[in-house]
């Protein structure tokens, strides 16, 4: 049995492996064993499902907001939609910017001090952001502030999670991904009925209390590992050989590798057009002729199905390997965006224009919403257990500048001098994402190209 002191009699110990579970040789002790193992992962699984159901949830609701905001005088007097918007949009990319920092922060002091630490931060930008008397105070608190208190929250429950896994890993990741938006569908009316019943501000000092409470309680069960997950098709003499291929990467550097390069490509490319659809699905239902509350419950829709396609994907990417699944489900979404872009500029009959947007909402959720549950579980499958605590933070900072960069160009890209019930008002939105949804697939067969040439090694 390889034990972790093999990797600590190099002088100069490039990382160490300390086993928390050391699987047993007699086979009595296995059945104890594989039960111990199985009850970490559920509770791990869990706690991060409840942690991206909360802190990202939250997030991904601000549309509650800022459609009030919108008509509100005081703070909003005034106040463009984009500078509104501008609260959401810091909200969610900080939720990524600051990866390498939370990161850093997991290995140093651990997960659960991490995430206990957003906690605290959920309630202080909640309770500061309610004061608020300018719209700059939003921006900083509840965009801002926010942002960083998700991050806290969502890095841990990403990174953490894929070292408990061995063969369902891909799967696990979509239940825990999936969250994020089964999150944004239950805080969304949860947020409405409270702002009716006691105003915005009073909601969002109870929001924060709410979100920084469950958060608290849920960290107590996450727990950084060590552990090494053995990959299913490998045996312990070419799990050996696979940690020293990665003792030698990590000695010329990871982030300076083509294994890294392809994978900041495609997740810069992919942020940058994912929440673009989103943001302007409900604009683009009201030019085939649907109401406001039409365009919402077809957002609703497009959210269930990036939810339930998550736990889909991730449940047959562990059979057809996460880099496969991620290559195949980008390539559809790619391709679903230039058939709208194609539909959008075409004069079809209204009702099969509809029909085929439909279409559209449902598979670019499934497809779309898998490159966020697959990517933790691909990088484990490229750079294995011990380089990817290095590079995850590093790729998720990058995924964040790109929907910070992505989703404004997208907007600016809509034909605002055309007739706004016209669909074709959004054919370079759409062909723009349709763009950066093909680099991110170019990107992706590339990293699987470069991890099938070191295939003879393992």
């Amino acid at each position: 049995m390889l034990s972790s002191s093999s990797y600590l009699e190099r002088p100069d110990k490039p990382f160490e492996l300390d086993l928390d579970i050391t699987e047993p040789e007699d086979a009595s002790s296995h059945q104890l064993f594989e039960h111990i193992k199985f009850r970490q992962q559920v509770l791990v699984a869990l706690s991060c499902f409840i942690l991206t159901f909360i802190g990202c949830g939250i997030n991904f609701a601000f549309g509650v907001y800022e459609e009030l905001y919108e008509t509100l005088d005081g703070p909003f007097k005034n106040a463009s939609p984009g500078e509104i918007g501008l609260i959401g949009t810091l909200a969610a990319s900080m939720m990524t910017v600051g990866a390498p920092i939370a990161s850093k922060w997991c290995r140093k002091y651990g997960p659960r001090f991490v995430v206990l630490l957003g906690a605290v931060l959920f309630v202080v930008s909640g309770i500061s952001a309610s004061f608020g008397t300018q719209l700059w105070h939003f921006q900083v608190t509840q965009g801002f502030l926010q942002g960083c208190a998700a991050c806290l929250v969502y890095i841990p429950a990403v990174t953490v999670p894929p070292k408990y896994f061995d063969e369902r890993r891909a799967f696990a990741m979509g239940i825990i991904t999936s969250g994020t938006g089964f999150g944004g569908m239950v805080w969304a009316p949860f947020l409405r009925f409270l702002i009716s019943s006691i105003g915005y501000r009073q909601t969002i000092r109870v929001a924060g209390v709410i979100a920084g409470s469950i958060i608290a309680i849920s960290a107590s069960s996450l727990k950084e590992t060590r552990r090494a997950p053995m990959e299913p098709s490998q045996s312990r003499g070419s799990r050996h050989l696979r940690d020293e291929r990665q003792w030698s990467k990590s000695r010329q550097g990871v982030t300076f590798s083509l294994d890294f390069v392809s994978h900041a490509l495609g997740t810069s490319f992919q942020a940058a057009a994912y929440m673009i659809p989103v943001y302007f699905m409900s604009s683009y239902a009201r030019t085939l002729g649907y109401s406001r509350a039409a365009g919402a419950n077809i957002i609703a829709l497009s959210d269930a199905c990036n939810s339930g396609g998550k736990i889909l994907i991730g449940f047959y990417a562990d059979r057809l390997g996460s880099l496969n699944a991620l290559l195949l489900s980008t390539l559809v979404s790619a391709v679903s965006t230039f058939g709208i872009y194609y539909v959008s500029i075409s004069e079809l009959d209204n009702n099969l224009h509809r029909m085929f947007f439909l279409a559209f909402a449902c598979i670019y959720g499934i497809t779309a919403g898998a490159y966020v549950s697959l990517f933790p579980a691909a990088l484990m499958e490229q750079f294995g257990s011990v380089e990817f605590a290095r590079v995850s933070g590093l790729l998720y900072m990058i995924r964040g500048i790109g929907t910070l960069v992505g989703t404004p160009l997208g907007g600016a890209l809509v034909r605002h001098d055309m007739n706004s019930t016209v669909s074709s008002s959004f054919d370079r939105t759409f062909f723009f994402v349709g763009f950066l949804l093909f680099g991110a697939t170019l990107s992706v067969a590339w990293a699987r190209s470069l991890k099938l040439e070191l295939s003879p090694v393992s």
